[in-house]
């Protein structure tokens, strides 16, 4: 039977999980002193209201690695009458990968007469991301709730992490800084290993980090393969913290968020990417697709420069 952990119970089993992953190496660094190249993404909510195929386009035309889909846009794209098997071919002929899919929203639903159902749709979210090739999905533990036990958390990604490994596609534990479960780096990470299975894996986000209260420092007691994918955006000085929306993220180095550190604590822990633009900036959205993600790209690539000066690598 399922007993609801308070939240000082949650951030201890936090605590203890990522002590448990905790990377003791050092730097991650090629022969000649340089920092390794990370993989860098392009998530499609940076250029939203662009067709989809469009978006895969212009990815691989500014030079991203990846690119990252939401099955929302996929589920259309396929109602339309268009293969996405056939869009997942044309992203490999691009250049492209596809390193997640967002994602698994409702797929740990309170009651057990709903938990069935929540599996199947659960399914046919992951056949959509198998079939253009993706690399991961990302389960976000809701319905949103306060006070989700982790250890039935757990169980239920557990289940979400066997169905995915039958289908052909990794599931990942996504924290979301502004729900009022699972919003902490601390959270995300006790469910993923409280899982106890070899699979288990996160996707961080600068914005999540800062929106709901983690910071910055407890990356560095987890491995790099232990992140899945790490959005990256930044946030203005206003609005407030606990009063920031997904509309407020902006570019990378245009805010308040210690990025350069962040980029370094990446590093050192032995992530190697990807690196994904995340942003639902609605200026964005009103201008060319293109310029928005070449400024994306660019104001990315100024991070991990400024990184790598700052580490003298």
């Amino acid at each position: 039977m399922d007993r609801k952990l308070t939240r000082r119970e949650m951030m201890a089993v936090g605590a203890l999980g990522i002590a448990g992953v905790a990377a003791r190496g050092g730097a991650v660094s090629e022969g000649d002193g340089r920092r390794k190249a990370m993989s860098l993404s392009l998530n499609s909510s940076v250029i939203r209201p662009t067709p989809l195929e469009r978006k895969v386009r212009i990815a691989a035309e500014m030079g991203y690695d990846g690119i990252e889909l939401w099955d929302e846009e996929l589920e259309r794209y396929q109602g339309e009458g268009h293969s996405l098997t056939d869009l997942g071919h044309r992203i490999r002929d691009l250049g492209l990968f596809v390193p997640n899919i967002i994602g698994l929203w409702d797929c740990m639903p309170p009651e057990e007469s709903q938990r069935a159902s929540a599996v199947e749709v659960a399914k046919r979210r992951m056949e959509r991301g198998v079939a253009v090739g993706a690399r991961c999905i990302a389960a976000i533990p809701a319905p949103d709730r306060e006070d989700i036990g982790i250890e039935w958390a757990a169980e239920r990604y557990r289940e979400l992490l066997e169905v995915g490994r039958e289908m052909g596609i990794r599931v990942a534990v996504e924290f979301v800084g502004f729900l009022r479960g699972v919003h902490r780096l601390g959270m995300a990470t006790a469910i993923a290993i409280e899982a106890d299975d070899p699979d288990a894996c996160l996707v961080c986000d600068t914005f999540h980090l800062y929106r709901g209260g983690s910071g910055f420092r407890g990356i560095r007691q987890l491995r790099g393969s232990f992140l899945a994918v790490c959005h990256f955006n930044d946030v203005p000085a206003f609005p407030p913290q606990e009063r920031l929306a997904d509309s407020d993220r902006i570019m990378p180095g245009d805010g308040i968020l210690p990025l350069v550190r962040f980029v370094r604590d990446l590093w050192d822990i032995g992530f190697t990417g990807p690196l994904s633009l995340e942003t639902f900036h609605r200026e964005h959205w009103s201008r060319d697709p293109r310029s928005v993600a070449r400024e994306g790209i660019r104001k990315v690539r100024a991070v991990l420069d400024a990184a790598r000066a700052d580490g003298h690598a």
